[in-house]
């Protein structure tokens, strides 16, 4: 390691932790290494200090005992990395056995006087111990983390044989009998990715891993459908280019995945994003602001360049055809008077280095804040143009009226319509595709300008597609397989505008200065979690129907604990029992609607129904607090505070017996679903309206009686969401959250009647 464990928690064993689950196990490992390593060099050696020291090292022995034995297991079902995780747990188990050897203090005297080395006597002992203990541990968990990655590789590569497969196939009974071995290999690789793109450290990496998820979950129902078709109909040239587009964007998204899981690139180094407007900005002020401690870091020149080039990127906004006249005109005006300020700032930069100033001058620090303000201004002036195209846009397109028409023209036989609907689709798809690029501008982190840039590329992609299965189905009117593939099409533009309206959320949330914590998921993995005979857990079957209800109902919830993190973040008093259970029901309505989007902790249907079950729980807890509340207010305010206390515990009562209702069959579990969601939405829609009106009347008692405060026998309890143990073991349902492929695939059997 280049660095000791007596330094804290920032080590180096010289291979890189890329992952949340290796580096949260090394975490408490370097805590108590430390405890033992700081110790006072004239530490007393009372009875309770010795009993504490060696309490720690026996702790720390017993643990590396029992991760060694999870390690070795790991190495006996790898067998090409047994020898190297043999060798690491080996050094462990000798390291955790000297760090428990050093630290058996209870007879202190008596080791001193055998001669015996002590964590007191042996200083250097002790932290070369540590060193070894850190080293192989560190690398027992790189190497099991290397195991997930070629699992990860291993089941790409039987994706990509397959799809390769599915490509040649000329008769329907050969394409029924291989998409149902690509089916099983999708869902074993969407268990793996899943894992993976929440255990990844790097921000970046897991909004990139996601946008090819989301590739790969859409284009699985259309390589579905373009396929029937074109089996279907093998003369159609429309139909061959929809199905050839479908397969190229997969073999994209596979790549992708596989470059994020081993950081290469088939092309050599890595593609750096283009840098946005914001980050230009972020770093302008940076370089101004720390004109304040060092005035001859960076040069004048290169400040004014920067600015420039800043100036030059606002360019996208203003030869937009879609910006009105005055905001183009704001725009300009706000980057002039930016320049003035930079140079004023500039001119009395270079008079304090005449004058040999050691730090800012009065008129250099206030250059610095008005230059600041204004660049802080125009980013706000882009952030209002990009969030409001992008607005109108989805309010705009809410209607779906083009795709609409287009099935209709299709479906009667009109090519000449379909052309015509073609065109305004074609339109659409530009206006989308160049607020993306604007949004991307103004997204304020590199995840969401990755999530940006793939919304584009999915409006670039998608548009044509429905353009050329439309036309397909003009050509053959009666097709019920040519209907069904460009309802997939226009499916898949539909969710892309619910994930953009999300997309556009965040954004705000994080112009705004709100960010919602994630939750983690670890991926290392376990004996025999991630076996090549993986099973899975059959998931209830949705049908397109079903499915679209279910990512609408999901949006709405998504869209409902927004509102209460807003409504939460107005309160004075953050530390009030309401506000804490109104938290809690925020993030488990959160992690209900992540699991209408196929992401999260929530993997079956089993996991949703048991966190609707705890969430109502929650907000029946929240009930006799707003009781405690009413009493001391006057008649209305108190009738109103009931009134609404009475409809959450109403809402409360009846998720909580959905949730507990057992039900069998694929409708009846749909169902379940459907009414856990709407139940959820009741709950929130209560909680947002009673959120402003209960802070209000706080505020009012406080003002008048002081009397008013946090119920403080409540502050001690902590909510712990049950993970089921299928879920930590991996066996949970991780698919991409889509259509059921076994629904598509049922559907085969009727090819030759359509």
């Amino acid at each position: 390691m280049a660095s000791s464990p007596c330094g804290g928690g920032n080590f180096d064993c010289g291979l890189e932790i890329q992952t949340r689950s290796v580096e949260q196990t090394l975490i408490p490992l370097v805590s108590q290494i430390t405890t033992l390593i700081n110790h006072k060099d004239k530490l007393k050696k009372t009875e309770k200090t010795l009993r504490a020291i060696q309490k720690v090292g026996q702790a720390v022995s017993v643990a590396v005992g029992r991760f060694v034995a999870v390690g070795e297991a790991i190495a006996v079902e790898n067998e090409d990395l047994k020898d190297e995780m043999g060798l690491a747990c080996f050094d462990a188990r000798r390291a955790g056995t000297a760090i428990a050897q050093l630290t058996d203090v209870s007879g202190l005297e008596q080791c001193e006087g055998d001669g015996r080395s002590t964590v007191f006597s042996d200083r250097t002992g002790m932290v070369k111990a540590a060193r070894m203990l850190l080293s192989s541990v560190t690398k027992v968990l790189v190497l099991a983390d290397c195991i997930v990655i070629k699992q990860i590789i291993s089941s790409r590569n039987k994706v990509l044989v397959t799809l390769e497969q599915l490509e040649r196939v000329s008769t329907f009974q050969e394409f029924v009998q291989i998409f149902s071995q690509f089916g099983n290999e999708m869902v074993e690789f969407a268990h793996l990715t899943g894992d993976r793109q929440n255990d990844l450290k790097d921000e970046k990496k897991r909004a990139r891993m996601a946008a090819a998820r989301a590739v790969l979950e859409k284009c699985t129902m259309m390589l579905l459908t373009a396929s029937k078709t074109c089996l279907r109909h093998p003369d159609c040239e429309s139909a061959r280019i929809n199905k050839e587009a479908v397969f190229q964007r997969m073999r994209l998204a596979l790549e992708q995945v596989i470059e994020i899981v081993t950081d290469t690139r088939s092309g050599g180094e890595a593609k750096a994003l283009p840098v946005s407007i914001y980050a230009g900005i972020k770093d302008f002020k940076v370089k101004v602001e720390g004109l304040r401690d060092s005035m001859y870091g960076v040069s004048c020149e290169a400040v004014a360049a920067q600015l420039e080039a800043l100036v030059e990127k606002t360019e996208d906004f203003t030869d937009s055809a879609y910006t009105s006249h005055e905001q183009r005109e704001t725009i300009i005006q706000l980057c002039q008077i930016t320049r003035q300020e930079t140079k004023q700032l500039i001119n009395t930069w270079r008079h304090a280095q005449l004058l040999k100033a050691k730090e800012a001058t009065d008129e250099m620090e206030l250059s610095i804040l008005k230059t600041c303000q204004s660049v802080s201004d125009l980013r706000r002036e882009l952030h209002n143009v990009a969030v409001g195209r992008a607005t109108e846009l989805l309010k705009l397109h809410s209607d779906h009226l083009v795709l609409q028409a287009l099935k209709a023209s299709g479906g009667d036989g009109n090519l000449e319509a379909v052309a015509d609907y073609a065109g305004t689709l074609t339109e659409h798809k530009e206006q989308l595709v160049e607020t993306c690029r604007l949004l991307c501008h103004i997204s304020g982190t590199e995840p969401l300008e990755i999530t940006c840039i793939h919304a584009e590329e999915t409006f670039r992609v998608i548009g044509p597609q429905i353009i050329s299965a439309a036309q397909t189905l003009a050509l053959h009117p009666t097709s019920k397989i040519a209907k069904e593939n460009l309802d997939v099409f226009c499916e898949a533009w539909e969710s892309q505008l619910c994930d953009m309206a999300i997309l556009l959320k965040e954004i705000n949330d994080v112009f705004e200065g709100r960010r919602g914590d994630k939750k983690t998921y670890l991926s290392l993995p376990r004996p025999g979690k991630h076996s090549a005979n993986l099973k899975t857990v059959k998931a209830a079957k949705l049908d397109a129907e079903e499915q679209t209800t279910i990512a609408k109902l999901g949006l709405e919830l998504c869209l409902l604990t927004s509102d209460v993190d807003s409504e939460v973040e107005r309160w004075d008093e953050q530390d009030h029992e309401i506000v804490r259970l109104c938290q809690i029901i925020s993030s488990m309505a959160y992690s209900m609607y992540l699991f209408t989007r196929g992401e999260g902790l929530l993997k079956t249907t089993l996991d949703l129904f048991h966190q609707a079950e705890v969430l109502s729980d929650q907000g029946l807890q929240l009930c006799p607090i707003l009781h405690s509340l009413s009493t001391q207010l006057l008649d209305e305010d108190r009738m109103l505070i009931i009134s609404e206390t009475e409809k959450l515990s109403t809402a409360c009562q009846q998720l909580q017996v959905c949730a507990k209702t057992p039900v069998q069959g694929k409708s009846a579990i749909f169902q379940k679903v459907d009414s856990s969601i709407q139940n959820t939405k009741g709950i929130l829609t209560v909680v947002v309206y009673l959120l402003p009106i209960c802070n209000k009347l706080i505020r009012k008692c406080q003002s008048e009686c002081s009397c008013l405060s946090s119920p403080q026998h409540w502050r001690e309890k902590q909510l712990s969401t049950p993970v089921s143990e299928e879920t930590l073991n991996g066996k949970g349902s991780n698919g991409f959250g889509v259509k059921s492929l076994e629904q598509h695939m049922a559907n085969l059997t009727f090819l030759e009647s359509k």
